[in-house]
């Protein structure tokens, strides 16, 4: 299957990234490449993109959609969480910019062989790496319903996940859950009629709620900010697009906290605790994408981008 994905806020991602011809640059979630096409075409021969991806396909992908741009190019199968293991693998002490877009790609939606998505009908996967042994599977067949309950409600934000997980373990006595189906037709089961007819489709929420839990998607992320933080040089640039308000939350406290690292009770009149912000944030508020996006790509609605520079 050609690998396909719309970039999302491109054309902002690039602008905020303030690129330097001779820079060295991480696509953290590479993808196809759509984003990383475009640093690479501002980057000179002496440039560098390092892209990291869990998925296989995607970087066979990329390092096909990439190979006409001449700057250096190191194609890493990995965990972004993992970025200074990457570095250090590659004699690299510092980074001029980096983004990461915590999206799950069309590719991977629109495949029905991964099972991302609740409009076909496949195998209960959802992994981001096909090395990963843990699957959606997993999660729908052996959580109890206390745990089904907590992960659809808190990842998913989900207000009929006591419902939606009565179902599934109810629905499962009957023979382990093993399709996307059969597990699309047991969460309409559990919302009512109304609730069914208002919102996005009624499989949305638990879906995201158990991919985010197969791949730790949150678990990664507040470890994974600070330490591209770390790595950043002075004046580089780290752009995050988050899909939905857990993500965002977390990338947005991240930010400001290593942008105002002060302890200090807000009754002193001056700063005593020592700490300083090597943090400065360039969005204030999240950058959305634009009407034609939205008009051209209806998956960039829920997008938000945020960017911060090293002091």
């Amino acid at each position: 299957m050609e690998f396909k994905h719309t970039s999302v806020l491109l054309e902002e991602c690039i602008e905020n990234l303030n690129i330097k011809p001779d820079g060295v640059y991480v696509d953290g979630t590479l993808g196809g490449g759509g984003h990383s096409a475009e640093i690479c075409r501002r980057l000179s021969e002496k440039g560098t993109l390092i892209g990291i991806d869990r998925d296989r396909d995607a970087l066979a992908a990329a390092k096909t959609h990439l190979a006409e741009f001449r700057c250096r190019k190191h194609f890493v199968q990995s965990n972004y969480s993992d970025i200074r293991q990457v570095l250090r693998d590659l004699d690299t002490d510092s980074i001029d910019g980096a983004l990461l877009d915590l999206g799950v790609s069309s590719f991977q939606l629109d495949n029905s062989q991964r099972g991302f998505s609740y409009m076909h009908d496949a195998p209960l996967d959802m992994r981001m790496s096909q090395d990963d042994n843990f699957t959606a599977f997993d999660v729908v067949n052996h959580y109890s319903q206390k745990d089904l309950t907590r992960i659809i409600s808190k990842y998913g934000e989900e207000k009929w996940a006591s419902r939606i997980s009565s179902f599934i373990v109810n629905g499962r006595k009957d023979g382990p859950i093993e399709t996307t189906g059969q597990l699309v037709d047991l969460i309409k089961a559990a919302i009512p009629a109304k609730a069914r007819r208002e919102g996005p489709h009624p499989a949305k929420r638990t879906f995201q709620a158990i991919r985010i839990e197969v791949n730790d998607e949150l678990g990664q992320l507040t470890g994974a900010l600070t330490e591209f933080m770390d790595v950043l040089a002075p004046g580089g640039r780290l752009c995050v697009i988050s899909f939905h308000s857990l993500e965002d939350r977390i990338v947005k406290e991240t930010i400001a906290k290593r942008a105002n690292p002060c302890t200090c009770p807000p009754e002193f009149p001056v700063c005593v605790c020592g700490k300083k912000a090597d943090i400065v944030k360039i969005s204030g508020k999240p950058i959305l994408p634009g009407e034609d996006e939205l008009l051209n790509n209806p998956r960039a609605r829920s997008a938000k981008l945020r960017v911060c520079e090293k002091i």
